[in-house]
């Protein structure tokens, strides 16, 4: 009755158990490959004795396939008769009574395959179950949310089942007679008998077991599964099985591995990868792979000659993709094994490369990445190996969907000269151009996809530098492939171009690229960034960070400008007639000439903004290309003009503010926007509350939002108006309702990016009433906050009020705009008189029980993250209870909240600096003493940020925070305080700065080299930068501090202060500094003295940045020597760091003038300060990188442990028999196109007459050797291995080549006879004694 119900799969799993009396074979799946590619075909090789053993040896034993708990394993009442007899007598492992079988034998196997079969359909249930719950992970959870819970559901049912379809499986075995055995080898014997010695290891699976590992004897487990692996005859399934056991007996006893005894495993594993079937060979690998421990380990793997049975599984066809793959992982393997690379042959590397040539393999993928690995770890292996010429197709013809990650490895050996020399300067990194320049090539996919790897290319010192080898050959070839006539090409080039010089577009962008006139958008942009422009903080000594990103920016400018960008943007903004295309490229034009006037020097940037070639086009009155040359000319004024406009105040050319500075700036106050509507006629604001929609509907989907926000923000600043829209009209009525949580019509709306207007004109509808008597008034009155309050009520546990389905619940927050009436509760905390009215519905009351119960931290969070803490009150004392009070995330997100109100300042209009910071400031202080460092290091961060502001910081210094206990963490706050005199002196006390000082010059200097090098590459990956001005509720702003900014440098704020400087000069670190950079600067080979000279020019360069540390510039003359090393080193990456010092020492103005006279400028303000982005003036000298002699394949020589076969193949054939003589000159030809057809149909020919060579060893062993020193594709690999006999590979394996064997009949007998050599009973004895010790 059972099995009526199974499909006709099952049915025909069942008949083969029936038959086969191994249903948990038969039944089961292989667990090495998910896809069930494993599973052997049904026809054994042994016939029925055969078959028979294998039911008395398998199903008691219990070697399933399967992942969970398989059909034959014994409960913990069983196992402790099991230790009882193992402590007995030695004897009764080799003798087992034979058991008569009744007559209800055949009535228990039925009954048994029924539930074996019922067993199979709910693991497939529980398979299918899981896949579908994975694949609704993958989804929103809120979509799935029922399907979810039926599916699990379903998962619970089927792991119920499971279990007791097992325990009643387990009973039906237990009560059954154990089967006779035939006649009996010692090794069957013990097979046999192991059916009530079942180790726990081989009757349970690693998940969902009820047997305790503590109990488990590993190294009896693993002396059982390799005797029972020993038995030869036996299906495909049944050394599956045993492998996966195996494997999954490694993964439950990492440390088994180290104690193999290798003269019995590495027996058995050779049995297995010598056998015919596909599934078998893979589980061979797999064990192997999973055996691997250390680099003693790969020796002992590879005197097993793995390396032959490698190269031979990976030749195969596609059949055997499960063997291909396992043996790919397998290799692998090595690679992950501290200096295994040096175990890795050069033969199957080789083979590798050939797959990776076959565009159409599926393993291709994982051999490019494979082939890259080897490249970083040993380049001079996969260059030997021929293994660069399928990495450099891949790049250059974009087969390969990743091709940024095989250019950083690329990258990675470009940067020093004794790995650079395997590569071909000028060939590796181009062949990614061949997508641009190459017309008959362009595919749009390959040229998107080749883009991004050109883009980090560029933002790689190696990248940059050989890319502008050959008087910027590469680039230049970039830029000129803006003038073929293709749309695709031009709009990816284009794009590249604004990804590169990081230009952000302006919030008009889009509808200006839409074919808007920018005109409209000009004055629109003029009222949105209407700042105070006296909004900047003070610094000493210019303490702004120096833009390290902005610095490489300006070198990447100017290489485009060299290389001919602008002719080339002009004239497609001429040709194209794509409307979108040509706007896109005027916009780009005008960013670019902004940016060069702000970031280069006025010799670069003033030739630049003359564009002589588009005058010189638009003067030609008599050409029609005249008139589009003048229309080009207008746009890129009007994109100019409105750039101008909608930059920040002081944002102009010459001028580049700090980014602390903008984020102030960000965080200013605006002032009150002149807006022309307040004053309105009676006529006009009539006409405006009809436009809006307001009163002709009462559904708020027919209104105009638009007109609404215009209306709030103009008009009804007015009183008299807001008096007319509440008493005349039913405008503030149905506004105000519509707001009202209980009518259920804002907060029933969907949360989505369209429908944040709704928050944004309830947050300006809040302030706006708050600006006059009669809206303060009609707010009072009106049931809103009321409604809100008791919407609060219900999160409140103290209040008394519940509800089933709250306002403010999880879901309804993240699904719905329910939580837009936070923003506005922030608005009403903004203000005094809104304050009056949360307190009189006691608003405050209930958030402070909200805070105090900490249930809801999603709640918590959106009201901390949304109160104003301007005004003294109730949300500043919120604030300070979950800072001391929350959970440690709850502390964490409130000292998040005082970044904004740490650093804000206001300037008054006569210029007087005001902060009202200091209540942040000592709340920040009292987080410095949080038991979690969490909480501290966020705190350090802000007050870091604060120590920008000389008042701040002097500020902090005078709370005399107390740093000792945070170590590390609290190490660059102090380093702010040196900054100031007021600081030093703190700090000298403490005995802080001398000790700090040793410590930097002994080696925290060259530490710090690490710390500013991830700080740069962290600054120069590409993030997902948001849309300007966009307005997220949910978008927790503050978190997106992403410590981004350099570290700071112990001498750079030592040399801030006179005394600093003084005790700088009495110490003599920099003079020190100086003379390692004079002796060892030019030094390309020693790692570390290359890590000891950065870290010596990153100290001079902050030293020298400061204008009272410039003098020691002059005093040492190092300035010449770091304009060397940026200019003639040989490291690409010692360059980039002296081209970044180079900036930083042209931040002072003694500096400046000395870079001058070395042929280095920078921009300035109009003051005369420089932006420390010095750029040389002559660019082909800073880039005359000369190209390097190439590594031949040829000259590498390679360990011994890297080749397979020592001795090369010689260049004149050796070989007495004529037959075998020609066999190998037809493998040379194989390698000429002329002769190819020609050879391949002579072997074939020679394989068809059955020559004797096809079967000898030491023919197919020079075969090899071949295949190893020279390049063959894989089908021709696979040709010739196929010629040769199956058995001449296992008398490789087993070192039988030494005679020339006419043939291979004896194999079968030689391999048994040699496994019952090696595993002889005192071998099994021993292990089996360790064994039992260890249960012991």
């Amino acid at each position: 009755m059972l099995s009526t119900s199974a499909t006709p799969t099952q049915k025909s799993l069942a008949n083969q158990s029936s038959h086969s009396l191994s249903s948990p074979v038969a039944a089961s799946r292989p667990s090495l490959d998910r896809d069930g590619s494993l599973q052997p075909p049904n026809a054994s090789a042994g016939g029925p004795r055969n078959m028979a053993s294998a039911a008395s040896s398998l199903a008691p034993r219990g070697l399933s396939l399967n992942p969970s708990q398989p059909p034959g394993s014994f409960s913990s009442d069983l196992r402790s008769q099991t230790m009882q007899s193992r402590a007995g007598s030695r004897a009764d492992l080799y003798i087992h009574e034979k058991i008569d079988e009744d007559d209800e034998t055949s009535i228990a196997e039925n009954t048994l395959n029924a539930l074996k079969d019922s067993l199979v359909r709910e693991l497939k249930i529980k398979e299918g179950s899981e896949n579908m719950l994975e694949a609704l992970n993958a989804k929103k959870a809120k979509q799935t949310k029922e399907q979810r819970q039926r599916v699990e559901a379903e998962l619970t049912a089927s792991n119920t089942r499971i279990k007791e379809l097992k325990q009643r499986i387990t009973d039906a075995q237990r009560s059954k007679a154990v089967p006779s055995t035939p006649t009996r080898t010692r090794n069957e014997g013990l097979l046999s008998n192991s059916g009530l010695r079942s180790p726990p290891s081989a009757s349970r699976s690693g998940a969902g077991s009820d047997v305790d590992e503590a109990t488990e004897s590993p190294t009896f487990a693993l002396a059982e599964i390799l005797q029972a692996l020993e038995v030869e005859g036996m299906t495909p399934e049944y050394y599956v099985g045993g492998a996966n056991n195996l494997v999954d007996l490694f993964k439950r006893h990492p440390t088994l591995k180290y104690d193999l005894v290798w003269s019995v495993f590495g027996d058995r594993m050779q049995v297995m990868l010598l056998s015919g079937s596909r599934e078998v060979v893979a589980a061979g690998y797999r064990m192997l792979r999973y055996a691997i421990s250390d680099i003693a380990s790969l020796k002992k793997i590879r005197a097993l000659n793995t390396d032959f049975m490698v190269v031979v599984s990976l030749a195969k066809d596609r059949k055997a993709d499960v063997e291909r793959e396992q043996a790919l992982k397998f290799v692998r393997a090595f690679l992950d094994v501290k200096d295994g690379v040096r175990e890795v042959s050069r033969a199957v590397v080789r083979t590798i490369a050939a797959v990776a040539e076959q565009v159409e393999d599926r393993l291709r993928p994982i051999c490019i990445e494979t082939l890259a690995e080897v490249l970083l770890r040993d380049p001079a292996l996969l260059v030997a190996s021929g293994g660069l010429v399928p990495l450099s197709e891949a790049l250059a013809e974009g087969t390969y969907k990743s091709p940024d990650s095989l250019s950083s490895a690329f990258l990675y050996l470009l940067d020093a000269p004794h790995t650079r020399k395997y590569l071909r300067a000028g060939y590796e990194l181009e062949v990614l151009f061949t997508a641009f320049t190459d017309a008959l090539f362009t595919y749009e996919g390959v040229v998107k996809q080749n883009s991004k790897a050109i883009a980090s290319a560029l933002k790689n010192w190696s990248g940059l530098m050989t890319l502008s080898m050959y008087n910027f050959r590469a680039i230049g070839s970039l830029i000129s492939s803006l003038m073929l006539p293709s749309p695709t090409l031009r709009d990816t080039v284009i794009d590249l171009l604004y990804s590169l010089l990081r230009i952000k577009p302006p919030a008009w962008a889009t509808s200006y690229l839409a074919g808007r006139r920018l005109t409209t958008y000009g004055r629109v942009t003029t009222l949105k960034t209407s700042t105070p422009s006296k909004e900047e903080t003070v610094y000493e000594d210019d303490g702004a960070e120096q833009n390290f990103v902005e610095h490489y920016t300006a070198l990447l400018l100017a290489i485009f400008i060299k290389a001919g960008m602008m002719p080339s943007l002009l004239q497609v903004a001429q040709d194209t007639d794509d409307p979108t295309l040509k706007r896109k490229t005027t916009l780009l034009i005008g960013e670019t000439l902004k940016l060069a006037s702000r970031i280069l020097p006025s010799s670069w940037s003033s030739e630049l903004q003359l564009l002589p070639e588009l005058f010189a086009a638009a003067s030609h009155f008599d050409d029609e290309a005249h008139f589009n040359a003048t229309g080009i000319v207008y746009q890129i004024s009007s994109v100019s003009r409105t750039l101008y406009r909608s930059s920040p105040s002081g944002y102009a050319a010459g001028y580049l503010p700090s980014s602390s500075m903008l984020e102030n700036m960000g965080h200013a106050e605006e002032a009150p926007k002149a807006n022309v509507l307040i004053n309105t006629d009676d006529a006009t604001f009539r006409q405006l509350l009809i436009d809006s929609g307001v009163l002709g509907h009462s559904n708020p989907s027919k209104w105009n939002w638009d007109v609404v926000l215009k209306i709030i923000e103009g008009p009804l600043m007015n009183g008299k108006r807001v008096e007319e829209a509440i008493k005349a009209s039913k405008f503030a009525k149905r506004l105000v309702g519509f707001y009202r949580p209980f009518k259920f019509k804002f907060a029933e709306i969907k949360a989505t990016r369209n429908t944040q207007k709704y928050v944004r004109v309830g947050c300006a509808l809040m302030h706006t009433l708050l600006q006059t008597a009669e809206g303060i008034k009609y707010l009072a009155d009106n049931k809103l906050l009321r409604q809100i309050a008791e919407c609060l009520a219900q999160c409140d546990p103290t209040s008394g009020l519940t509800a089933q389905y709250p306002m403010f619940s999880r879901d309804r927050l993240t699904d719905t705009l329910c939580g837009g009436y936070f923003p506005m509760l922030g608005v009403l905390s903004s203000d005094p008189k809104g304050l009056q009215m949360l307190e009189r519905w006691r608003i405050f009351n209930m958030i402070y029980h909200i805070v105090d119960f900490k249930q809801r931290p999603d709640l918590i969070k959106l009201l901390l993250g949304n109160l104003d803490y301007s005004l003294q009150g109730h949300p500043r004392v919120l604030l300070s209870k979950a800072l001391t009070a929350g959970t440690k995330e709850m502390r964490i997100h409130a000292t998040n909240m005082l970044r904004k109100y740490a650093t804000r300042q206001r300037v008054t209009p006569t210029g007087q600096i005001i902060s009202d910071s200091k209540w942040a400031i000592q709340l920040l202080v009292t987080q410095l003493y949080d038991p979690e460092v969490e909480v501290c290091a966020t705190a350090v961060k802000i007050l870091e940020k604060a120590c920008n502001s000389k008042a701040l910081l002097e500020y902090i210094v005078e709370c005399r925070p107390a740093l000792d206990h945070l170590g590390e963490i609290g190490a660059p706050l102090l380093l702010r305080f040196l900054s100031t005199s007021i600081g030093y002196h703190y700090l000298d006390g403490l005995d802080y700065i001398s000790n700090e000082m040793d410590d930097w010059f002994l080696g925290r200097n060259d530490n710090y080299v690490s710390l500013i090098e991830a700080s740069l590459a962290r600054s120069f990956i590409d993030t997902q930068e948001d849309q300007p001005h966009r307005l997220s509720i949910y978008e927790d702003d503050l978190d997106t501090d992403q410590d981004n900014h350099v570290p700071p440098h112990f001498y750079r704020e030592l040399s801030r202060t006179k005394e600093g400087c003084k005790l700088l000069e009495d110490k003599g670190h920099f003079e020190e500094f100086a003379s390692t950079i004079r002796e060892y600067g030019m030094q390309s080979e020693d790692p570390e003295l290359i890590t000891k000279v950065k870290g010596c020019l990153w100290a001079v360069g902050n030293v020298g940045s400061m204008e009272l540390g410039a003098p020691f510039l002059e005093s040492t003359d190092v300035v010449g020597h770091i304009v060397k090393i940026a200019e003639s080193h040989d490291v690409m990456s010692l360059r980039g760091t002296a081209f970044f010092v180079l900036g930083l020492i042209s931040r002072s103005t003694h500096g400046l003038e000395i870079l001058s006279e070395h042929g280095w400028e920078s921009n300035t303000t109009p003051l005369g300060m420089s932006l420390g982005l010095c750029v040389p003036t002559n660019l082909s000298k800073f880039f005359s990188f000369k190209p390097w002699k190439h590594e031949i394949p040829a000259n590498i020589a390679l360990l011994d442990t890297q080749k397979t076969i020592l001795e090369p193949p010689p260049v004149e054939i050796q070989e007495q028999d004529e037959t075998n003589r020609r066999i190998l000159e037809l493998m040379t030809e194989l390698g000429n196109m002329v002769l190819y057809k020609k050879a391949k149909a002579e072997l074939f020919q020679l394989r068809h007459k059955k020559v004797p060579g096809f079967r000898q060893p030491g023919l197919f062993r020079k075969v090899l050797s071949l295949l190893e020193c020279h390049h063959y594709r894989l089908q021709d690999r696979h040709l010739v291995i196929e010629l040769f006999d199956k058995s001449v590979l296992r008398h490789i394996v087993y070192g039988e080549d030494s005679g020339d064997e006419s043939g291979g009949s004896s194999g079968d007998e030689q391999r048994t006879e040699r496994q019952r050599s090696v595993s002889d009973p005192s071998e099994m004895e021993t292990m089996i004694a360790r064994a039992q010790k260890s249960s012991i």
